[in-house]
């Protein structure tokens, strides 16, 4: 058994270190294969994708978000934030109504 400390992360809280560990570990998105469902505490189904650093395993939640922000991902705009900072990582707007111009 691995002694890793593992940390569950939301997107609110992703920071760049993670974002960029997930860019590079999954480089054309991430598929079902790479998805790790469990329950957390209260009982509610969790799917989140895994990257490990030297002394952490983060499970970042899965959302619409992260998918978006990781497609979109630039290190450059992040250069100028600290690695642990998540205000680094701009909240992104979700368009669920894509259908806007039909009749």
């Amino acid at each position: 058994m691995d002694n890793l400390k593992r940390v569950i992360v939301d997107f609110k809280k992703l920071t760049p270190e993670v974002l960029k560990l997930l860019v590079e570990r999954y480089p054309d998105g991430y598929d079902d294969a790479n998805i790790i469902t469990f329950k957390n505490a209260s009982g509610e189904r969790i799917e989140a994708v895994e990257v490990t650093t030297d002394d952490t395993k983060y499970l970042v939640k899965i959302s619409a978000k992260l998918e978006v922000t990781m497609a979109n991902y630039d290190e450059d705009d992040y250069e100028d934030y600290d690695d642990d900072d998540p205000d680094a990582i701009p909240d992104v707007e979700i368009n669920d109504d894509d259908d806007d111009d039909q009749p």
